[in-house]
């Protein structure tokens, strides 16, 4: 296997994690409410979040190679307004941007690597491009996680190892709950 082949496989394999991880966190609210729950009268829910990636997936990851990934038509700052969503549009608009960035991944070529493309006019390797929206999406997921995690309190289904849990789970004993 190639390097430019490993990394490519690494790179979908960490979106994919991240886009689980987030998934694990955001299918633990409840309802509307928790989806637009913020932790202060600044911060962010976790429906603008994901409204957020949605917009930011479909301007970065469309035309990838060949049209800057700040599109014009994007609203950049509409995507920090709660626009209300209900939790099934939230859940689409998540799906979407995923397979967006997914499938624009997927597509990549070894020699695509080699090539440069332009995100708000700077111009950044694909490889540079890949990076830099992989560490941005843990970021947010991130934040989507620690949120809900708030949300549930001592309901939170924990989505690694839970505390207390790493001898068992290094002996090969700890068993997740369904």
């Amino acid at each position: 296997m190639t390097l430019a082949r490993s990394y490519l496989d690494s790179a979908l394999f960490e979106l994919r994690r991240t886009k689980r991880l987030g998934e694990g966190a955001l299918g633990q609210l409840r309802d509307a409410d928790e989806w637009h729950r913020k932790a202060d009268a600044d911060a962010n829910s976790c429906a603008v979040l994901v409204q957020h990636l949605w917009g930011n997936m479909l301007s970065r990851w469309t035309d990838f190679l060949t049209a800057d990934g700040e599109k014009p038509t994007r609203k950049r700052d509409a995507e920090f307004e709660d626009q209300r969503h209900d939790p099934e549009t939230l859940r689409a608009l998540w799906d979407e941007g995923w397979a967006c960035c997914l499938g624009a991944v997927e597509a990549l070529g070894e020699s695509d690597l080699d090539r440069t493309i332009r995100i708000r006019g700077e111009p950044l390797s694909v490889v540079d491009a890949i990076q830099r929206q992989l560490a941005h999406y843990s970021y947010h997921v991130g934040q989507i996680v620690q949120l809900a995690r708030h949300i549930r309190g001592a309901e939170w289904r924990s989505l690694s190892i839970p505390k207390g849990e790493s001898t068992r789970f290094q002996r090969g004993t700890y068993k997740r709950d369904a």
